[in-house]
């Protein structure tokens, strides 16, 4: 790392480091208060119809007041990692030099706990500025094992989540992910690869295939995220805590019987255990 008060000059740390002093004199500009109320209502827009792609977004907030060009909310987009979810060809991978694996889930009866595993990550608006959240889900339960937010989107805070999950909870049989770069990573495949966990991928295009995390973001988002105005990250991570405890330990799922995500993945656990 460059460092000012080092008695190199800055020139030559940089030259050492093989980066241009542009970079390092850049001060990124912070994001406005008008692109952030509109990366807000692109959130719900695209939480709302997945499957909406530019265009049909700038129409949506037309019909709203805000008339944006396409061009701008192709840029934000790329900001919030989102991306219209429908059949298309796989023409490019989230990352060329990643190894993408096969769909493992088809037609597979998930009768148990920790068969399998998946994750996602999403964008959450806070009251200036935004963050973005992983999560590590129970397919069976739907309980949420371990989350993590972070101000940027490398795969650090992603394995993170990763490692808590395993080191509480064991190693799955099956993981599933998409094909993002975070995901496709050797960090992130090292760990399940070390654990001898089976690696699955959905097909591009296919938001279906992990459709327990989309709806895990759907509820986070209209019933904490939307309600609530976050001042900074920490605030976030007490306020969000609280929100995944009370879902997995409170609240009662339809597609569940009726029953919590905590009651489900520890009674079953126990059940199998004896």
């Amino acid at each position: 790392m460059v460092d000012r008060k080092d008695p190199l000059p800055v020139t030559r740390q940089c030259e050492l480091l093989d980066l241009p002093r542009s970079t390092f004199y850049h001060v990124p500009e912070p994001v406005s208060d008008e692109e952030l109320e509109l990366m807000a209502l692109i959130d719900r827009c695209h939480l709302k119809h997945s499957y909406y792609g530019s265009r049909r977004i700038r129409d949506w907030l037309e019909d709203r007041g805000h008339v944006v060009n396409r061009k701008r909310i192709r840029r934000l987009m790329r900001t919030m990692d989102l991306a219209a979810r429908y059949p298309k060809r796989n023409l490019s991978l989230a990352n060329q030099a990643h190894k993408v694996y096969p769909y493992l889930l088809r037609d597979l009866v998930i009768d148990r706990p920790n068969q399998v595993w998946a994750t996602d990550v999403t964008y959450i608006p806070m009251a200036r500025g935004f963050v973005y959240l992983v999560a590590v889900i129970d397919w069976y339960s739907r309980r949420v094992l371990s989350w993590r937010v972070s101000n940027t989107l490398d795969a650090s805070f992603c394995v993170e989540a990763l490692e808590e999950a395993i080191a509480h909870h064991g190693a799955p049989e099956i993981f599933n992910t998409d094909q993002g770069s975070q995901f496709t990573s050797d960090d992130f495949t090292g760990v399940l690869k070390r654990e001898g966990v089976r690696i699955s991928m959905d097909s591009k295009g296919r938001w279906l295939d992990n459709v327990f995390v989309e709806r895990l973001w759907r509820s986070v988002k209209y019933e904490e995220v939307y309600l609530r105005a976050y001042d900074d990250i920490a605030t976030a991570r007490r306020s969000l805590g609280r929100y995944f405890a009370f879902y997995n330990g409170e609240r009662r799922h339809q597609a569940l019987d009726r029953r919590t995500p905590d009651s489900v993945y520890y009674e079953s656990a126990v059940m199998l255990a004896a």
